[in-house]
């Protein structure tokens, strides 16, 4: 299955576990509330994402006279994309990463961090640029919104759930559930919120593999970037980023780190897989 159809794929999961659950708490209305304060929350990010995001990173815009090089670059890959030049900024931070937002190409920014301006070669760098701009083209940034709000809607529907037997609330009545009222109370308050969130990760990992693709068919160099990938991990690992969770989504590399368990619930891909996937692309 290609990453569009997985993408669509799994949204289409995410869409059908909450309907499940609105159908099984039974309160139209407060499913209504619900997704009406997540959808509002992630718009929010969402249409102010080009600023919210560099902010919260300390980032600063730089013109094209502070970082020639850095716009050489983005400009050339962004007319072979066909889209405008976004706004380029740089993170005061030795971690070396990257990453982009923008609720479309008008609207987009990239961001390099000190860090992965000093390690990364001219080719390196231009791989990973045209990683971003493709996330940029591909409107990830939406996605990912359209996500985190079914996401969080059935989180929330699953903690109104959870004291719903408190104050003899439900959607159906107890004799109708039979036993399995106390299994589907178990699912809605506890492996309901995790198959949602894994379902998000999923969803997150797969539009990293459509970028490296899309950024690697952009640049004309895969393997390039899968040399950046490389030094990037190594880099992350040794010097962690102070990054917000809620965004870590968007640097190239998983900006945090952590055990096995943080693993399998990681933002992005094994950079292993992303390496030699890049490695066995013909471009």
């Amino acid at each position: 299955m290609n990453n569009a159809l997985k993408t669509t794929a799994l949204l289409g999961l995410l869409t059908g576990l909450l309907v499940l659950i609105g159908g099984y708490v039974g309160g139209t209305q407060g499913m209504g509330i619900a997704f009406v304060f997540a959808f509002l929350m992630n718009f929010g990010v969402y249409w102010f994402s080009d600023r919210i995001v560099p902010a919260m990173y300390r980032a600063q815009a730089v013109t094209e006279t502070e970082a020639p090089d850095l716009y050489r670059i983005v400009r050339g890959l962004s007319q072979r994309a066909r889209m405008p030049v976004p706004r380029i900024y740089i993170v005061p931070s030795e971690t070396p990463n990257a990453f982009a937002t923008g609720r479309n190409p008008e609207h987009a920014a990239i961001a390099a961090t000190q860090g992965i301006l000093r390690i990364l070669n001219e080719e390196e760098l231009e791989g990973v640029l045209s990683h971003e701009l493709a996330h940029v083209r591909n409107r990830d940034t939406l996605i990912s919104t359209v996500a985190a709000t079914l996401a969080g809607v059935i989180v929330m529907l699953a903690r109104m759930a959870m004291w719903m037997p408190m104050f003899g609330g439900g959607g159906r009545d107890e004799d109708d559930r039979g036993g399995g009222g106390a299994l589907g109370f178990l699912f809605l308050a506890i492996l309901a919120p995790i198959a949602a969130t894994l379902i998000q990760l999923a969803i997150s990992r797969s539009r990293e593999f459509q970028a490296d693709e899309s950024g690697a068919q952009l640049s004309h160099k895969p393997h390039a970037l899968a040399s950046a990938l490389q030094k990037l991990e190594v880099g992350a690992n040794r010097l962690p980023m102070e990054a917000n969770p809620a965004t870590s989504h968007l640097f190239i590399v998983n900006p945090l780190r952590g055990g096995a368990l943080f693993r399998l619930f990681s933002t992005h891909p094994p950079v292993e897989e992303r390496i030699a996937r890049l490695r066995a692309l013909r471009v």
